[in-house]
């Protein structure tokens, strides 16, 4: 099972890619992509849309799993963040994925622990899980793949998540599938560049 995570935002938007397999958690490949706040909005969504929809026919995942809007911020970025998760949304539907929606607590507590867990100690987390020689660099990517993680563990690692509440959109599975070459642990140590179009 290879699932895709998403951190939404219109400046940055982090993602990665993980793999479940044999009962072990690997990392694929990570990255960002990043918009100028001079560009028009319209601009910078397409750009996030287009880069998105590059990243899943290279990598090819099942699943995506995309952080849900904290509407503890202000209105401004509110807005903006829900563009965004709207057009990474789209993308996830274009392609036939299955989606599905995690707010920031349940990732906390599904890869470290606890709801309350600081960005450092999801990342230090992060970095244990997927076994890499350090933590996922920027912010962003690390944050996406700890969305990653999560679906994975509530999903397919225990029984008893098969019952935990998260959003879910039926993707269409039956796209035929490429045989792709998965990378090596040590490779997963240099990400992908800024991965926009």
């Amino acid at each position: 099972m290879r699932v895709l995570g998403i951190d939404p935002g219109t400046a940055t938007t982090g993602w990665g890619v993980v793999e479940f397999r044999d009962g072990k958690i690997s990392c694929i490949d990570f990255g960002c992509i990043r918009t100028h706040a001079k560009e028009a909005k319209a601009e910078r969504l397409r750009i996030i849309y287009r880069s998105l929809l590059r990243i899943i026919r290279r990598f090819r995942p099942e699943d995506m799993a995309i952080e849900k809007l904290f509407f503890n911020a202000n209105a401004k970025t509110a807005m903006s963040v829900s563009q965004c998760r709207g057009v990474c949304l789209l993308a996830s539907a274009v392609t036939g994925l299955n989606t599905y929606e995690y707010n920031s607590s349940a990732v906390k507590r599904a890869v470290a622990g606890h709801g309350k867990a600081t960005k450092r100690e999801v990342a230090m987390r992060v970095r244990e899980i997927l076994r890499l020689n350090d933590i996922p660099k920027p912010d962003d990517a690390s944050d996406a793949l700890a969305v990653a993680i999560a679906h994975i563990l509530r999903t397919y690692r225990s029984p008893a998540a098969r019952s935990t509440k998260t959003t879910k959109t039926k993707g269409n599975r039956s796209r035929s599938r490429e045989k792709s070459s998965i990378q090596q642990q040590s490779e997963c140590n240099k990400p992908t560049e800024d991965c926009n179009e």
